[in-house]
Formats: structure tokens, sequence, C-alpha cells
């Protein structure tokens, strides 16, 4: 019998998954424990439209990864801090704002999470940071901070 998981079991499937179960497991457990229903065709369908949906805004969310990739990589960015006459800064300059700076720079919504820092940023100089945009996609840039 086919159902469709209403909350992940172990063993069996995530929620939201169409199994193969045996007629008596899922008569006798799964659907009495609110864990599956019955994959009637009604259902499928929306499975499949709910499949064909989620597939298709993945595939945009990578093109726009794409777009913003190509306008951030290699480029760089200029930071201006306040810091003392030997170079270094009075406050260290974070990945969010360094994600403020890019987004004011290139109009592009950077999550603070997605910037890879190889170290906190505590002096001025030339700084490559890594902007993980989607799964696969990723850009360099270059920061400068300036005092």
């Amino acid at each position: 019998m086919k159902v469709l998981l209403l909350e992940d079991v172990r063993s069996q499937g995530k929620k939201g998954e169409i199994i193969e179960a045996s007629d008596g497991y899922a008569r006798n457990f799964l659907i009495p424990r609110k864990l599956a229903v019955e994959a009637t065709p009604q259902i499928l369908t929306e499975y499949k439209n709910r499949k064909a949906s989620e597939a298709h805004k993945k595939a945009e969310d990578k093109k726009a990864a794409q777009e913003a990739a190509a306008k951030i990589d290699g480029k760089s960015i200029v930071y201006k801090a306040t810091g003392g006459a030997d170079g270094r800064l009075y406050a260290a300059v974070t990945a969010s704002d360094l994600s403020a700076k890019i987004n004011e720079t290139f109009g592009i919504n950077v999550d603070k999470r997605k910037l890879v820092l190889n170290d906190n940023i505590k002096n001025v100089g030339e700084y490559n940071v890594t902007v993980k945009l989607y799964p696969e996609i990723s850009a360099k840039l270059k920061v400068i901070v300036q005092n």
C-alpha cells in the first residue's frame, strides 16, 4: 500500500515522502497514529505538483545565485574603519559589517553566515573573503580595509 508520510518515521522515510508499506503496517500502525495517510490519486497528484514546484523554485534560486556570483566574483570593496596610527583597528570588522557593505555596493542581500572569513579582520589591509551563495556556487571577494 502506498502512503504519504505526515511525520518522520524511523527506517521508513521522512515527512512528505510517499513510501510503499505493507498493508498491515499501514492500516494498524501508521494510519491510526496519524503518521501517514493512504496515497489516493488526488494525494499523488498534489505530491507530484509540490515536487515540481520545489524543483522550479530550486532552479530559480540557483539561477539567482549564479547571477549574484557573476556580479561579485573578482571584485573588491573598500571598508573604512576607525583605528590607531599603527594600523590596528579599534573594533574588528565582522561578517555582518561586510554583509551590509556588499548590500550597499552591489545591491545583493547576502546573509552574514554565507561569508567565510579566514580570520577576524583587526588590521588595515587586504583580505580575501569567500561568499557562499548556493551549495555549489561561491564567489571570491577582496575586502580592502582602510583607516
